[in-house]
């Protein structure tokens, strides 16, 4: 039986400079637009290790479709908030090195929609959102999705940068390479033509009933095709793709592999090769829970300068 490779670790901790000089440099922003541009010039910061093998992953990509970078430093970390009004950080040390690594590999954007269009988004448990499909979530499982499968701009990259863990928690990866085997030539044909629709996220105000316009699960060159896919909001529009569909939805689930994030984790996902998602965990709202940072990289602003406000992605489905 094919297993799904390995996500590569690489570590930080031995770089013992690194935290101070990013505090400093981030202490010198102030606006988000000086903000993402100092956090762009100190990519040069960055130790040979991390720059290294984010050059590798963006030029050749892996296997696994990720990577995971381990012992990074985040600055202090205040109790976990409850409500999205409530996040206050004493130093910005973990969204300025999220820029830093977002800058390394395009460019970080956010969808007005979603997070109000912030460019780093806080995940933290909320209750009213418990048992929904959506990042906040904490009681179910959060289905296996490539990030804003639906949307005509969606990220190469999804970034998460764990502030706070949870053992519980297990974020969950499959890439493309561990099921395309399975698929003959003519199942591979039908997944790389338009015959699959998937619905508009809950965070950006869409559900399962509108289901959009017809996509292909795999477009580009067939030797690495890029690879789109949502388990709970994807269908095929006959018997035959959704047949392939179903297929596929299997695979994924008995092929995955996971990771438990700790603090100071940043798993980097390519998010034109691997899909992900989230296993339930108990959320506790007493300041202990789990606390990730989110940033979405695109390769270029430049397809979105229509639908774009400086970083801020407009594209609306209300």
């Amino acid at each position: 039986m094919i297993c799904h490779a390995d996500v590569p670790v690489v570590s930080a901790r031995s770089a013992s400079d690194w935290e101070a000089m990013i505090r400093a440099a981030s202490n010198t922003a102030t606006a988000d637009f000086d903000f993402v541009r100092t956090a762009a010039h100190a990519r040069r910061l960055l130790p040979a290790v991390i720059h290294d093998s984010l050059i590798d992953f963006a030029d050749d990509g892996n296997p696994s479709g990720a990577v995971l970078f381990r012992g990074l430093p985040i600055g202090a970390v205040p109790a976990t908030p409850h409500s999205r009004d409530g996040v206050a950080k004493p130093n910005p040390t973990s969204e300025f090195l999220l820029l830093s690594v977002a800058r390394s590999l395009g460019q970080p954007v956010g969808y007005l929609p979603e997070h109000g269009g912030a460019i780093i988004q806080n995940l933290f448990p909320i209750a009213s959102t418990a048992n929904l499909q959506v990042s906040t979530s904490s009681n179910v499982d959060l289905f296996f999705h490539t990030e804003t499968a639906f949307h005509p701009h969606r990220p190469r990259y999804l970034l998460l940068l764990c502030l706070r863990g949870d053992p519980a928690a297990q974020t969950t990866l499959c890439a493309l390479d561990a099921v395309i085997g399975e698929f003959s030539a003519s199942e591979i044909a039908v997944l790389g033509q338009r015959r699959f629709r998937t619905g508009v996220d809950a965070s950006f105000g869409g559900s399962s009933n509108d289901p959009g316009d017809t996509i292909a699960v795999l477009s580009g060159s067939p030797k690495n095709p890029a690879f789109v896919f949502d388990a709970d909001l994807m269908i095929g529009i006959d018997h035959e793709s959704d047949r392939i569909l179903q297929k596929l939805s299997t695979l994924i689930s008995e092929r995955a592999t996971s990771v438990v994030l700790e603090a100071g984790d940043l798993f980097v996902i390519d998010n034109h090769r691997a899909v992900h998602g989230r296993s339930p965990f108990a959320a506790r709202f007493d300041g202990t829970d789990r606390w990730l940072q989110r940033t979405l990289v695109v390769g270029d602003l430049a397809p979105s300068s229509g639908e774009r406000e400086g970083r801020i992605i407009t594209t609306r489905w209300d």
